[in-house]
């Protein structure tokens, strides 16, 4: 990927948000996935905006998008792609939305960006190059202390299923740290977990698209992401635990 494709992926990333910018004060159209599953008339239309260009910048390219291609198969350069990560977020008029796209060539990621238009801050990561917002140069937290540490986590839609697992892992880590946080928005969470705003976050049953430029994100800044167990995280794994890399051992002994 060269210098002019990059650009290019940008404006476009930044012209998907306009989109939601645009949507923003205007009526919903709302429909259920699942009970608690939203996709909402904008998801859809920033994912076929995504699609249709970059894939003139990209020909080759094949997608693998929330909305209308969810399957993991990655391919010589796949674009992996959430149109609007937090659309439930959106539906309510809260901020925390977020574009996700990551490119991976020959089945690894390589670049990626997070960008939350309302709040209009645009993470981006290219391996070997660091992490940015906007263009200057970010690093996880250098805090190493537990109970001085902010740790972002978020709730699966099967939530019924998993309460009480949910909420043993949440006691566990909430009363060891500073605090806890949920936005809403995983790719958010991946994000400030980049450029330090936590010293963690964790998550299970995330899809591809929720994690995949946010681990490029995390990894570039110094970070380190894991599934619960310490081994290296793989894309569409069930758990995602990232952190600054300092607090990462004791954050996996209240989460296994």
């Amino acid at each position: 990927m060269n210098t002019n494709q990059i650009e290019a992926l940008k404006r476009t990333i930044y012209q998907a948000g306009a989109i939601i910018k645009y949507q923003w004060n205007k009526p919903r159209q709302i429909t259920h996935k699942g009970k608690i599953d939203l996709v909402t008339d904008t998801d859809l239309a920033v994912e076929k905006f995504l699609i249709d260009q970059i894939s003139q910048t990209f020909p080759q390219a094949t997608f693998i998008a929330e909305e209308t291609n969810p399957d993991l198969i990655l391919g010589k350069e796949t674009f992996i792609i959430d149109p609007l990560d937090g659309t439930t977020n959106f539906a309510h008029k809260i901020p925390f939305v977020a574009i996700s796209v990551a490119y991976a060539q020959a089945q690894e990621i390589v670049w990626g960006a997070i960008y939350a238009p309302i709040l209009d801050e645009f993470f981006w990561a290219q391996k070997g190059l660091g992490s940015f917002l906007n263009q200057t140069p970010i690093s996880v937290s250098n805090n190493s202390q537990l109970e001085k540490s902010l740790i972002a986590t978020g709730f699966p839609y099967s939530i019924q299923e998993n309460a009480t697992y949910l909420t043993q892992k949440l006691k566990n880590v909430l009363t060891k740290t500073q605090g806890v946080r949920r936005a809403g928005a995983a790719a958010i969470d991946l994000a400030y977990t980049a450029c330090g705003r936590f010293e963690g976050f964790y998550e299970i049953e995330l899809k591809p698209w929720d994690t995949a430029a946010g681990w490029l994100l995390v990894e570039e800044a110094g970070g380190m992401v894991t599934d619960f167990k310490g081994n290296p995280y793989q894309l569409g794994q069930k758990e995602i635990l990232a952190s600054n890399g300092s607090v990462h051992q004791e954050l996996l002994s209240l989460l296994a």
